[in-house]
């Protein structure tokens, strides 16, 4: 087979890429029209599951009685871990996450056993009536405790970089402090959810809300004790997933289909919010801490960082998302001696799990925390030293872990964004505000984003997709990524629909099947359509190929090769011959050339050492900055977000609506992370903060009156789709700006003389403590 041309013929790709485009889902899913799988029409004989839980963080289990289950009205069938035919353990990576308890509980709101019944009512009811006896053993339920019994999921890990002892010693100022971080609970729309259909020959057919379909039908092939094969997910939509459907969707899929597998029915389980919130991971919480060494002007010479997540019970993916946060503790800063130590802390708290970011926004905050407190200790504006600490070129080009950062944009980001948000005069006017205004005090940050794109674990950076053309010239594409109302599907569309310069409602999007596009990465690291969008097209280049040597076979001149034609307005040229398309379609069948393809993509360059903690983990990075003003009320702690300026870079968007829609999102979302989120677990390890009336996610209300975003537009310098750079999880970290200027409008209170020690999330209350802290510190100084 001749060798496939690299850029082959012509397409534009401003032409179906490049501009804005309605969501694929919009007008179904405001209208209420979009299926997820709680609409999907009921299968015959369908029967409903619900878990019970447990009711200690840890312990032995002494006794389970589940006769009054049994005995309750409408159940059908009850298991435990001892009915359970194949593995256990349905952990993703490394052991440890049990399907169902098994002797000894490990959180409050484990499964310890599930029910199956004729109505959701009835099933959830009798999940409560089984008498669980714990005999209780010690908890741990914090990272210090932890910390101090050695209690690790997975061994430490460790960077350094020149000699941080030597230059610490030498430095003009040194600073050492400690940042708790919360985690934060991903309150996706639709919870988790999972519909397991029976069928013939052992085969099952599950519907589930999972950004990992290929494992969720792993799982489940394991726990059924079957082959894969006779395992199909299918993934239509998510209505949210954050990361909190990559791993933890599959406990209920694998449920769902070994009861349905049990009982030859369909089965439904849908937890509910509440049960959702206790049973399913979290956003790490962190407990950070940092020595940084610097000179008179604030450039940091020597940086020790201490990085400790609360990982729960189990690993999960926590290797890899303290790994990240490691990655990003220097953000967009040189750091040119410097420790990195990462702690993976085992709790008795449900096992925390991938969130938007991955574990970057924890390690990203401790170097803003950085910038604060060298800049208040050298009285400069916080502005000044991140200028002065940002990555450069020759030597100060390299991370902690040995990548050289290329194409840095940061400088010219930040530079623009100064000049566009009016960044020094409204420094001025707030300084004179807050001189005058004894109460209301506002504080004002310009912070930048550096994330690094790719997974880090390098076998999940692959891609399939699966083409097919129809004689009327429409397509369906099906690709491993998964649609959670991020737009990925949309860009996909317009990736296909630009390839053969046809229509975009020409295209169809497929819902994601494990029996189409088979051993498929989660849609998770940002990379969704750096991946599929690369495979789709790589399916497309080999359709387009097939057509242009049958088309220029039957032109048949010699000067006119395959290598010349054009698709291009739903029309295919080659030189002053043109056809419409459909007609070459119907053309190229009568011709029996093959009109269906598989793509496949892999990304190059990416390699990581664990053993040394060097490497090229990502493909490349993407950047952005944003300016936050806030104003706070000194005598409540109540604040207000008044003004928010960002200037992302996404490369050559592929969409730009849905590339601001990404961005605004994120902003917001990890707004409500740094200040109202607030996850609270009582002294027995019960979660607390278990519903939307205690845990409180931003409101519309809360989105700054004035909120200008603007996509910093130049085509990345890599090879990836177009030249687009991912923009699902970088805008989460923009959000910093809001927690430093909480912090800037504090520091006024001494005349930014003290950084103020504020937690993370910064609730009023932790604003108005903070505050008070501050006033007690001056006081006695002043004593």
């Amino acid at each position: 087979m001749r060798k496939l041309i690299e850029q082959p013929f012509t397409s534009n790709p401003q032409g179906k890429v490049g501009k804005s485009h309605p969501h694929e889902s919009a007008i179904r899913q405001v209208s209420g029209q979009a299926r997820y799988v709680d609409d999907m029409p009921q299968p015959a004989n369908l029967q409903f599951a619900a878990i019970g839980t447990s009711p200690a963080a840890s312990g032995a289990i002494k006794s389970l009685d589940l006769a009054d289950v049994w005995a309750s009205l409408g159940v059908t069938d009850v298991i435990t871990v001892d009915d359970v035919p194949g593995h256990v353990d349905i952990a993703p990576v490394f052991d440890g996450d049990p399907i169902f308890a098994q002797n000894s509980v490990l959180f409050h709101g484990q499964a310890v056993f599930a029910v199956l019944a004729d109505t959701v009512e009835h099933a959830r009811q009798a999940a409560l009536k089984a008498k669980i006896e714990i005999t209780p053993s010690a908890s741990c339920l914090s990272v210090e405790a932890a910390k101090q019994q050695s209690n690790f999921v997975r061994p430490p890990h460790y960077m350094q970089q020149g000699d941080f002892a030597a230059a610490y010693k030498v430095s003009d100022f040194t600073l050492q402090n400690h940042l708790s971080i919360g985690g934060q609970e991903h309150m996706y729309l639709e919870g988790q959810v999972s519909m397991a259909i029976s069928e013939e020959e052992d085969r099952v057919l599950v519907y589930t809300s999972s950004q990992h379909p290929s494992e969720v039908q792993k799982l489940i092939a394991e726990v059924l004790n079957c082959k894969l094969h006779k395992v199909v997910v299918d993934m239509r939509r998510m209505g949210g997933g954050f990361g909190g459907k990559e791993t933890q969707a599959a406990q209920w899929a694998c449920i769902a289909a070994l009861l349905a597998k049990r009982n030859q029915c369909a089965v439904k389980l849908r937890l509910p919010r509440m049960q959702d919130m206790i049973a399913t991971g979290k956003r790490h919480p962190f407990e950070n801490s940092y020595k940084v060494g610097f000179d008179k002007e604030g450039l940091i010479n020597a940086a020790d960082i201490d990085i400790n997540g609360n990982c729960g019970h189990s690993p999960d993916l926590s290797d890899a998302i303290v790994d990240r946060a490691m990655f990003h503790c220097d953000n967009g800063y040189y750091l040119e001696n410097v420790n990195v130590a990462g702690h993976r802390c085992r709790t008795n708290q449900v096992s925390h799990t991938a969130y938007r970011g991955f574990g970057g926004p924890q390690g990203m905050i401790v170097a803003e925390a950085m910038m604060d407190a060298i800049a208040r200790r050298v009285n400069k504006d916080p502005l000044t030293v991140r200028k002065l600490n940002l990555y450069g070129e020759h030597q100060r080009n390299v991370t902690p872990y040995g990548m050289t950062v290329e194409h840095n944009l940061l400088a010219d980001i930040i530079s623009r964004l100064e000049d566009s948000s009016d960044y020094w005069p409204r420094r001025k006017s707030i300084n004179e505000f807050n001189k005058t205004n004894p109460i209301i005090k506002k504080g004002l940050a310009l912070t930048p984003v550096k994330f690094g794109i790719s997974f880090t674990a390098k076998h999940l950076n692959q891609a399939g997709a699966l083409l097919h053309v129809y004689t009327d010239g429409s397509m369906q594409i099906n690709h491993g990524g998964t649609e959670m109302g991020q737009g990925l599907h949309t860009k996909i569309g317009q990736i296909v629909a630009n390839e053969f310069g046809i229509s975009l409602h020409d295209v169809e999007v497929t819902s994601t099947r494990t029996d189409k596009v088979p051993n498929t990465s989660p849609t998770a690291a940002s990379s969704g359509t750096d991946l599929n969008g690369k495979a789709a097209q790589n399916a497309c280049i080999t359709i387009k190929q097939r057509l242009a040597d049958f088309y220029a076979a039957e032109i048949n001149r010699s000067d006119l090769t395959a290598e010349h034609v054009i698709f291009a307005d739903n029309t295919v040229m080659l030189g002053e011959h043109s056809i419409g398309f459909v007609e070459l379609i119907q053309n190229a069948y009568i011709g029996r050339v093959s009109l269906s393809s598989t793509g496949f993509y892999k990304t190059p360059k990416i390699h990581y050492d664990r053993s040394t903690g060097n490497g090229r983990p990502f493909f490349y990075f993407a950047y952005g900055a944003s300016v936050s003003e806030v104003a706070i009320d000194t005598l409540t702690g109540e604040y207000k977000v008044e003004r928010v300026d960002i200037l992302h870079d996404v490369g050559r968007s592929l969409n730009p609506a849905i590339d601001v829609g990404q961005i605004e999102g994120g902003f917001i979302q990890g707004m409500g992370w740094l200040t109202t989120e607030d996850l609270k677990w009582d002294e027995n390890g019960r979660l607390i903060s278990n519903n939307p009336a205690t845990y409180k996610i931003p409101a519309i209300g809360d989105t700054p009156e004035i909120f200008n975003v603007d996509l910093y537009q130049r085509d990345n310098d890599e090879d990836s789709i177009y030249h687009s750079k991912a923009v699902g999880e970088p805008p989460f970290m923009l959000a910093n700006s809001v927690w430093c200027a909480l912090k800037d409008a504090i520091s006024s209170l001494t005349d930014y003389k003290q950084d103020p020690q504020l937690p993370a999330p910064a609730t009023p209350e932790a604003v108005l403590k903070c505050i008070e802290s501050l006033s007690n510190t001056s006081n006695s100084e002043h004593n």
